[in-house]
């Protein structure tokens, strides 16, 4: 009988450090995919002012589409949470769309070869960055779900893990109308 009862003791011990560690493993995956939507969200604003210069050369006259660009990069370069940052990254799409609909109204600069690489690059960006956010989403997802499922939220509250955030960004070339010409 004892046998029995030391038997089940090791195998409750040998699934609370197995749930542990894969608690652990989440908890790292969740940060190096937030650390791979940084370094693509890095890569988009270090972009963003050669795209805002470019404009400038050819719409001088649209001072306030131009500042209100950089002034979303900087809130966005200097958000610190993932809550900021989505809500930061928000407000630098909808600067950006208002950006490339200033650009329409100049045919010269959506003929420049510069303004084309710089779009074609931001559109690449945009879609690493989707990918990444995906990624991120589904370790958070996966640790949340641990966190919160019964018995692993036992050894979760016990050492204190907590459910990590999503984070949703919408993708400028999702919310452009596509334009038919005839």
């Amino acid at each position: 009988m004892t046998i029995v009862i030391i038997a089940l003791i090791a195998a409750c011990i040998f699934y609370g450090i197995s749930i542990y560690n894969r608690l652990v493993k989440l908890k790292n995956l969740v940060q190096e995919a937030w650390s791979s939507i940084d370094v693509m969200l890095k890569k988009r604003h270090d972009l963003i002012p050669n795209l805002v210069e470019t404009v400038k050369g050819y719409a001088t006259h649209e001072r306030e589409t131009l500042d209100s660009v950089i002034r979303a990069r900087t809130q966005a370069v200097g958000a610190d949470s993932v809550q900021a940052k989505e809500a930061a990254e928000k407000n630098l799409n909808q600067a950006m769309m208002n950006l490339f609909a200033v650009a329409e109204q100049y045919p010269d600069l959506k003929a420049n070869a510069n303004f084309q690489q710089l779009q074609s690059e931001l559109t690449s960006i945009e879609n690493d960055v989707e990918k990444s956010r995906r990624y991120y989403n589904g370790t958070v997802r996966e640790n949340n779900t641990l966190i919160e499922s019964f018995p692993s939220n036992i050894v979760a509250n016990m050492y204190k893990f907590e459910k990590s955030p999503f984070f949703e960004l919408e993708n400028i070339a999702d919310r452009e109308v596509p334009t038919v010409k005839f």
